[in-house]
């Protein structure tokens, strides 16, 4: 008699969304760049931004506090955050997840970095532990949590952002169950994108393009040989690609497509993507680029723009990080996926950004770099028309009050 898989993967999810936005249009006609350029080929129209009182380690507290209920905190014995900014060499900001999210001590607690496929990693882990039985019924929380750093008039300054993702990971997937066998995954050290230093973020273009293409067809011809897929096209439903900017997703959709669907010429191609995976770029137009989040808040925006995605529909996942690793899976949409996601009221959180000017975006940019590295500051709470007391006082968020001797001050507000 053999004992059929347990059913995992994600029972809530959810996207901070920061407290500040930059419209994309503005920074080009700042930098007199033509605006079609991030609008129409980068498929960017605005980005998150944090105030100087937020970072990585607020972020994910932050997230993870809207998924988190009282009655997860005793069930929840691993917590997992992916992250390639974070704010420490040795501390993970797992620690403060636990700490301010009131979990129980007896839990396991560590970062993943692998770039933007951090996230992914983390999850899988989470998901096989719970697949695993190792604590009967218990839950792990996985977060994403990344800020770029500052870019001021580079060109790759569209496609910047900040965002964390939050995930509770059970045997209840109400949201998506993981095919956990099914995993294609690829890897190959190469130097696309990476952060040297705590200050220095370097990209190489066409070396980053090229290794998602090439960790994309090597992830999912892994995927196919374990999954045994005849059809790629009529099995899944909808399909998810990384999202380091939108546009991309489109050229990693027609790859796939030359195999699966050659007869598709590039207006074919286009409708094809236009119906299966564009709509999941619903939320990443708004974030800019979110690293280790990229693939989820594309996640959160498929289930929430397609009424036509229904319950034990099959969707296709793939997740990149420069370095390089890539994964290939699949995942079932979930009894209360739609439900759940909409809850979270994604779109009028974008919506209750405050935007800024280019001004004060770059003044934001050069007092948080100001302040790597140094043993002691104060954060200024002050500005910004008065943002703090319109969208933190009394809120509960988790800011940044400062450094003493490196030790990182917070306190909810």
């Amino acid at each position: 008699m053999t004992n059929a898989r347990p059913r995992v993967g994600i029972e809530r999810i959810t996207a901070y969304p920061c407290a500040l936005s930059l419209d994309m249009r503005a920074l080009a006609e700042a930098r007199d760049h033509d605006p079609r350029h991030p609008l129409e080929e980068l498929w960017v129209t605005e980005r998150s931004l944090n105030p100087p009182w937020e970072d990585p380690v607020t972020m994910a507290v932050n997230a993870a506090l809207q998924v988190v209920t009282p009655e997860d905190r005793a069930d929840i014995e691993l917590v997992i955050v992916g992250t390639e900014s974070s704010v420490d060499f040795g501390k993970p900001i797992s620690t403060y997840v636990q700490r301010y999210c009131g979990i129980t001590a007896n839990c396991r607690n560590f970062e993943t970095k692998h770039a933007c496929y951090g996230g992914t990693s983390a999850l899988m882990m989470a998901a096989h532990w719970v697949a695993s039985g190792a604590a009967p019924g218990k839950k792990a929380l996985v977060v994403c949590t990344d800020q770029s750093r500052a870019h001021i008039g580079q060109p790759w300054e569209y496609v910047l952002g900040a965002a964390a993702t939050a995930m509770i990971v059970s045997d209840t997937p109400e949201v998506l169950a993981l095919d956990l066998p099914g995993c294609g995954y690829w890897t190959n050290e190469i130097f696309d994108t990476y952060r040297p230093t705590s200050k220095t973020e370097v990209g190489h273009a066409d070396t980053s393009l090229y290794g998602y293409l090439e960790a994309l067809e090597g992830a999912h011809e892994h995927f196919v040989a374990r999954s045994k897929v005849e059809d790629y096209d009529a099995q899944f439903a909808k399909h998810i690609y990384h999202v380091p900017f939108g546009g991309m997703t489109f050229r990693a959709h027609r790859q796939l497509l030359r195999r699966w669907r050659p007869e598709l010429n590039v207006k074919a191609a286009r409708e094809h993507f236009e119906r299966k995976s564009k709509p999941a770029l619903r939320y990443n137009a708004r974030f800019g680029g979110t690293y280790t989040s990229a693939t989820f808040i594309a996640m959160l925006g498929l289930i929430d723009a397609c009424d036509d995605l229904a319950a034990g529909d099959r969707v296709s996942i793939f997740s990149y990080g420069s370095g390089s690793c890539a994964e290939f899976y699949s995942a079932t949409v979930g009894p209360r996926a739609r439900e759940l996601v909409a809850a979270q009221r994604i779109a009028a959180r974008l919506d209750a950004r405050v935007p800024v000017t280019v001004a004060e975006y770059e003044e934001i940019e050069r007092t948080r770099a100001g302040h790597v590295d140094l043993s002691d500051f104060r954060t200024d709470q002050t500005g910004l028309r008065g943002l703090y007391e319109r969208a933190y006082a009394g809120q509960g968020r988790l800011v940044l009050d400062g450094l003493s001797g490196y030790q990182r001050e917070y306190g909810l507000s």
